[in-house]
């Protein structure tokens, strides 16, 4: 029984610490966000009721006043960072028309939680959007064993859909 045990650690102990690491680099996920052309980087600013509101939605004061975004039409990207338990969890998210296009996890360094990379999860904030008080407008199923990275991507999610609404691309311009 011991050897048995033994044995099944050693397979998975690999496949925990692999699953660590960068998925995807920020640039090539922008990249791919616009067809390979991207546009210029925007810069919006996180003060007043921005930094109230972004505050509210992480639960603790954003880590800078500025953040880095790109857009095109209706369509903005963002590249967020949040702390899964100790340490960063790096989001990409596609917005469209005040509603998720894609959540991708670019680059995850928890020991636990990175099962929130795989589509099975991460497909549930397609076509999402923002109730008035801040809210996701959908219920994202939990993973067992994952809850504080959940709760990272949430939070991500909200950041974004509501930072969107701040940049002249959250309504169709020609």
């Amino acid at each position: 029984m011991i050897r048995l045990f033994a044995l099944v650690l050693i397979f998975l102990l690999p496949m925990t610490s692999s699953a660590r690491g960068v998925y995807q680099e920020p640039t090539a996920f922008i990249n791919e966000a616009f067809s390979g052309e991207p546009p210029k980087a925007s810069r919006i600013w996180i003060t007043g009721k921005k930094k109230q509101i972004a505050t509210e939605i992480l639960g603790h004061r954003p880590g800078s006043l500025r953040l880095r975004y790109w857009g095109k039409g209706s369509r903005t990207a963002w590249v967020l960072e949040e702390i899964g338990k100790e340490k960063p969890i790096t989001v990409g998210i596609i917005v469209n028309k005040d509603r998720i296009e894609r959540v991708k996890v670019l680059i995850f360094l928890e020991s636990r939680g990175w099962e929130v990379r795989h589509d099975f999860f991460t497909d549930q904030f397609k076509n999402m959007g923002l109730h008035k008080n801040q809210k996701l407008d959908k219920h994202i199923d939990g993973i067992s064993g994952a809850t504080l990275s959940v709760r990272a991507l949430k939070k991500l999610s909200r950041l974004a859909l509501y930072l969107h609404t701040q940049t002249p691309f959250d309504h169709d311009t020609p």
